[in-house]
């Protein structure tokens, strides 16, 4: 009888037994940083050859 009672108990504390919280976890998102460009350097080398092309077609 007390080998019974002792197995229940241990069965009904190792049921009951958790290993932490039921509630998701927080996690921390990655923080990504990425070079900042400007708008006006895409610009830049289209406006640089058409001024070239000016001056060359303005000198012949």
């Amino acid at each position: 009888m007390n080998k019974l009672v002792l197995a229940a108990a241990l069965t009904a504390a190792a049921s009951t037994a958790s290993a932490g919280n039921l509630a998701e976890p927080i996690v921390e998102p990655v923080v990504i940083e990425q070079a900042a460009t400007s708008s006006s350097s895409g610009i830049l080398l289209p406006l640089l050859l058409l001024v070239l092309v000016g001056a060359a077609v303005a000198s012949s």
